[in-house]
């Protein structure tokens, strides 16, 4: 037998970012510096009050024991806060919201807890991969939803109801969207929830980028239109905001039925995160904020040296309004070759890692998504090296060409 007999791994496509990862380690191993803006991974450390509160709490062997699923009270009810102060939104931490191991295993859980083989899932494209995914590991059917510039998300969604058998289950939503760091407003959710309420479906909504954002307009939560209580459930993550991607510390906060569904699969399978972890989690959301301006002030100064540096390297990409990313349309010249043979490209002449769009799915091909997780000088000298790649295209495209047709 080999793994490929498995029912759900026959269902997972090839990891499309594996050869692109290879590239790298390769590069590296021969001493190459690779610039890389490919992972979305926080390279700002979390902030002290945060850490000296793991610390502390670590010398109590008291903590050392088994946690629970749920996530300890003060956590839930520190959580509960933030909803309160940052959306005006009323959060029982008793029955409407959940600690879970970051959002992605959250949205991984709840997928299995709600979804029975053949169920139809709507989902984003291009899209985070455990959004689809999560569903296809539980079993289900995705029908991808396209999103992104040009397209109309309602439009989409109303023709993706009318020829879907059955009608849909759930509905997937990103907001600000990793990978296209689009942004939408309240009545944007009224709207979904609205339809998904006449229609019976489920949302499940990622707000992991709730607090970077570069405008003076802060992402809204579906849980502030008032009936999403009936329909939706939220999930928000520690990783970004507090730069604690490692801890893996996120929430899921909304409809009871689906906290329960989503606590009773957790119950089966997890202790909860280690005790001193949630325990800094509460310092995180109940101590000083300022190190979220920091970090949101950060993010904007490296988008703006990236946008800069590429328009004068000949690339002129949109700046995105959130996120930590650029989702930025391939120059148009290269456009042929597709979005990963192009990150080969640039990672093999420019020393730059970024991850192709058709990782994000098929609407995401003629995509790049860059990262804005290296320092501002580290930018500044991708984009130099960006520059000179651009400047020698045609012999790069070329060059691609011939092996093209030699193979």
């Amino acid at each position: 037998m080999t793994k490929n007999e498995f029912y759900r791994i026959r269902r997972l496509p090839p990891y499309l970012f594996a050869e692109i990862n290879g590239m790298k380690a390769a590069a590296r191993a021969r001493g190459e510096d690779i610039i890389d803006l490919g992972m979305g991974n926080p390279d700002m450390p979390t902030p002290q009050h945060i850490v000296d509160k793991l610390k502390e709490t670590v010398d109590d062997k008291t903590t050392h024991r088994y946690s629970t699923s749920r996530g300890i009270l003060g956590l839930r009810k520190a959580h509960a806060a933030y909803y309160q102060r940052r959306f005006g939104v009323t959060l029982d931490p008793e029955t409407e919201n959940i600690v879970t191991l970051g959002s992605k295993e959250g949205l991984a859980n709840l997928a299995q807890a709600i979804t029975a083989p053949g169920d139809v899932i709507l989902s984003p494209n291009p899209s985070y991969p455990i959004h689809p995914y999560g569903f296809m590991i539980a079993g289900a059917s995705v029908r991808h939803i396209p999103i992104g510039p040009g397209t109309d998300f309602m439009q989409e969604l109303v023709r993706a109801v009318q020829h879907s058998v059955p009608t849909p289950s759930a509905l997937v939503l990103c907001y600000p969207s990793n990978p296209t760091a689009e942004v939408v407003d309240l009545d944007f959710y009224q709207e979904v929830v609205t339809f998904c309420i006449k229609h019976g479906i489920w949302i499940l909504s990622d707000l992991a980028y709730a607090e970077i954002y570069f405008d003076d307009n802060p992402p809204p939560s579906i849980l502030q239109i008032p009936e999403a209580r009936t329909c939706a459930v939220e999930f928000t993550s520690m990783s970004k905001t507090y730069s604690m991607a490692g801890w893996r510390v996120g929430f899921a906060a909304g409809n009871t039925e689906l906290i329960e569904a989503l606590a009773r699969v957790k119950s089966y399978l997890d202790y909860g995160a280690f005790t001193p972890i949630q325990v800094a989690a509460v310092a995180a959301l109940n101590g000083p904020q300022d190190c979220i301006e920091l970090h949101r002030n950060t993010y904007k100064q490296r988008r703006d040296v990236l946008v800069a540096g590429l328009a004068a390297a000949g690339w002129d990409i949109p700046s995105p309004k959130a996120t930590m990313f650029a989702w930025a349309p391939m120059p148009p010249e290269f456009i042929e070759m597709g979005s990963m043979e192009f990150c080969k490209l640039l990672m093999e002449h420019a020393k730059v890692a970024v991850s192709p769009g058709a990782g994000f799915g098929e609407y995401g091909e003629g995509y790049v998504r860059i990262g804005l997780v290296e320092n501002e000088q580290r930018i500044r000298q991708a984009t130099r090296n960006i520059k000179k790649f651009m400047s020698e295209k045609d012999k790069h495209i070329s060059q691609w060409r011939a092996t093209k047709t030699a193979d």
